[in-house]
């Protein structure tokens, strides 16, 4: 009995499994050097940030602020706890989409990837804070007079371009499925 779900499981892992030479695509290698510019240009910014920010917000002009805020939640704040055992379930569910992201990234089309990319360059540049720091720092402040919206950072901005356009291309595919 129990080597019939040993036999299950294997074929599942199978199933899952990438092609040998996944790795070495040459498009692949383009995936790992847009990740990578992502996620350094992120850490990059992080640190000047960090490292020479002062006390006082630091006002750019009229529509944006820069002011460091230290997010322990999600994107844009969500799910802030000061929980451990939140932020540990939080930061394991994030690494857990991270992997998925990773995989999907391997077996997808071309658009696709970039598309993932974009979001796994960010996603890591904010686990990496999240690890090191136990808090993703968060710096740009957008408002409008009295209207502020949420405090973020450019790793945020890569995921969020990345979803949008994944949304975008889940549509028009609906779409020409239509017709």
């Amino acid at each position: 009995m129990k080597w019939h779900y040993y036999r299950k499981l294997i074929n599942l892992v199978k199933k899952f499994s990438l092609p040998k030479n996944v790795f070495f695509k040459k498009i692949n290698f383009f995936v790992y050097i847009l990740i990578s510019l992502i996620f350094y240009l992120d850490r990059f910014l992080k640190e000047k940030i960090i490292n020479n920010f002062s006390e006082n917000k630091l006002f750019v002009n009229d529509f944006i602020n820069l002011d460091l805020i230290w997010n322990t939640g999600i994107g844009f704040g969500f799910l802030s706890s000061s929980s451990s055992l939140i932020y540990n379930f939080v930061t394991g569910i994030i690494s857990f989409v991270i992997v998925v992201l990773i995989y999907l990234t391997f077996i997808s089309e071309k658009i696709d990837k970039i598309i993932f990319s974009f979001i796994i360059g960010g996603a890591l540049g904010n686990l990496y804070d999240r690890l090191v720091y136990n808090a993703v720092p968060d710096f740009i402040d957008i408002h409008y007079n009295n209207f502020h919206w949420f405090t973020f950072n450019i790793a945020d901005i890569f995921i969020s371009i990345g979803v949008v356009f994944y949304l975008i291309k889940s549509l028009n595919e609906k779409k020409y499925e239509k017709n």
